[in-house]
């Protein structure tokens, strides 16, 4: 397991998990603001809200948190906000995305500046990241919905390009995860759901094409630059292409 899964699984791990919890039920509040604003608040003719709402359902997300966040799209005074990408590198070379919902790009982008300059990374220029990135869609049903034959007969009739069994960690355990075209991830999605049920997870990530091991003070240094992206008000997501061993995995969760 590489980068952004692993990432969110010593986070979780250490993570004081209310506080993790609260931060994560915003991110997923502005992602239905966005894409209320973006597409109307009817799920069925917005493939964006769908998924918001669906991620919303996987993490027990109250509903009323997400109707709050849909009425706050459609209000008089609702904050228009805009998507905007970073791209840097941590120790060793390792690739970073940080992608972000803000009103505010001159504040988002010199908190985001500050984390990497005060960490030993860097900020890149646009694509030298993402260069070595796949934009994909990703889907996740715990193991016990199917058996491993069954989830990749059906995600390869559905039009999926890839399905594995992952560890997501000691509180989640097995999953099948699911990669498919970006433009895809509605139609695939929508046909797992019809053998399989609701997913547990349904996104567009950013998947590396290759990764670089870290580990010691480097593997450290980088979990403290990702921590402290990922608890920025104004990212909603981290990505990176680093790999750790099970012995360095042990360490930085212990």
């Amino acid at each position: 397991m590489a980068g952004h899964s692993k990432f969110k699984n010593i986070m979780h791990r250490k993570g004081a998990q209310d506080k993790k919890r609260a931060q994560h039920f915003t991110k997923i509040a502005r992602e239905i603001q966005v894409a209320v604003a973006n597409g109307g608040p009817d799920p069925a003719s917005n493939p964006s809200l769908q998924r918001a709402m669906a991620l919303a359902r996987a993490e027990n997300m109250p509903k009323d948190n997400v109707q709050r966040a849909i009425d706050r799209a459609l209000g008089v005074n609702a904050v228009a906000l805009e998507a905007v990408r970073y791209e840097g590198f941590g120790p060793g070379g390792v690739g970073v995305i940080v992608e972000t919902l803000t009103d505010n790009r001159n504040r988002t982008a010199a908190e985001v500046r500050s984390t990497f300059a005060k960490l030993g990374g860097n900020l890149a220029t646009s694509n030298a990241v993402t260069s070595g990135f796949s934009h994909v869609g990703e889907i996740r049903y715990p193991q016990k919905a199917a058996s491993e034959d069954s989830m990749m007969e059906a995600a390869i009739e559905a039009g999926a390009e890839d399905c594995a069994l992952e560890d997501a960690g000691e509180d989640v355990g097995m999953q099948h995860v699911i990669i498919c075209d970006f433009g895809d991830l509605s139609s695939v999605s929508d046909q797992l759901q019809t053998k399989f049920g609701e997913a547990a997870s349904v996104k567009i990530i950013w998947k590396p094409q290759n990764t670089i091991p870290v580990e010691g003070e480097a593997a450290a240094t980088l979990m403290k630059i990702l921590s402290t992206l990922d608890d920025l008000d104004d990212v909603q997501n981290v990505f990176s292409n680093f790999e750790l061993s099970d012995e360095e995995m042990a360490k930085l969760t212990a």
